[in-house]
């Protein structure tokens, strides 16, 4: 690993100044995520942005787990005082995930985590290119669900989940569903592509905006949001909302929430959740899954027992 970039920011801020930790994701470099870290962070607060290698993010995700660890230890010995925040872009909160779920003793000096365009629940893209894990590549560490490891964190230290919607509910690349989970607070921004999520004037805008009040967000009570926490229960591999047009409706419910489904020509069954649009009363969908033949059974005693 590139030794780890750490800034002290010096700019008018009142706030206290923090350890401010900001992590690059896959096939990419530490320098844009620290610019934005850098453009928001409190006045002296450190910021490191450890530089993982391009060609390191390819392999496995377990050695650059321990490589940001260290840089993280080495850090708070450094400054055992001072308070922590964590920012990933893309696979970058996928490492932090794993960080803080190995070390619960930072969660109580830990203000706040924000992760942008990060697929917590798998990426349906790498799922699709190593659907057993069998290959010696990353895809498989990044197609793992790490929803439970969230929302677990989520329930302790206030998180931020930042995603963008090109119109397909997806930036792009990673689905907005795959970056939900239970007490983080989802921010949707606009026509960003993932790529640019890193960096951009809005993305930093809004982890500004969490800062000045961070909160744990309430568990969802309504029944689209019950329904999807028991489908996602299934670990189905969510994807964007291209194809929810091309489904028919399997089951609707007296409040209007309806449940669809889709086969595409490879016989894979797709499954949306829909409810009202309190404006118009249109279908609107809220949640996009498939699943794997393997795993096509277990939706289908699912669907049987609604």
């Amino acid at each position: 690993m590139d030794q780890a970039r750490t800034t002290t920011v010096d700019h008018p801020d009142r706030e206290t100044p923090f350890l401010l930790f900001a992590q690059h994701g896959w096939d990419d470099r530490s320098y844009p995520i620290q610019q934005m870290a850098q453009s928001i962070a409190p006045q002296y607060s450190q910021v490191y942005a450890p530089n993982l290698g391009r060609f390191r993010t390819w392999i496995a995700i377990e050695p650059l787990i321990q490589s940001v660890e260290a840089v993280v230890l080495e850090a708070i010995a450094q400054y055992p005082d001072r308070p922590l925040r964590f920012l990933g872009h893309s696979m970058g909160g996928l490492i932090w995930l794993e960080v803080l779920s190995r070390h619960r003793e930072w969660w109580d000096r830990t203000h706040s985590l924000v992760l942008v365009g990060s697929p917590v629940s798998g990426s349906d893209v790498c799922r699709l290119l190593d659907p057993f894990g069998r290959l010696p590549s990353i895809a498989k560490d990044l197609g793992r669900n790490r929803r439970p490891l969230a929302e677990a964190i989520a329930a302790q230290i206030p998180t931020a989940s930042i995603v963008s919607d090109l119109g397909d509910y997806s930036d792009g690349l990673v689905p907005v569903n795959s970056s939900e989970f239970e007490r983080a607070t989802l921010v949707t921004l606009k026509d960003i592509s993932h790529a640019r999520l890193k960096s951009h004037p809005q993305v930093a805008d809004a982890i500004a905006q969490f800062w000045k009040q961070p909160s744990i967000a309430p568990r969802p009570r309504d029944r689209a949001g019950t329904l999807i926490a028991q489908l996602r229960s299934l670990n189905l591999t969510e994807c964007n909302h291209r194809n929810f047009a091309k489904a028919a409706v399997l089951k609707s419910q007296p409040d209007g929430v309806k449940i669809w489904r889709w086969l595409n020509p490879l016989r894979v069954q797709h499954i949306f959740v829909s409810s009202p649009d309190p404006a118009t009363g249109r279908d609107c969908c809220r949640y996009a899954a498939y699943t794997g033949w393997l795993d096509d059974a277990a939706l289908s005693k699912f669907l049987e027992k609604l």
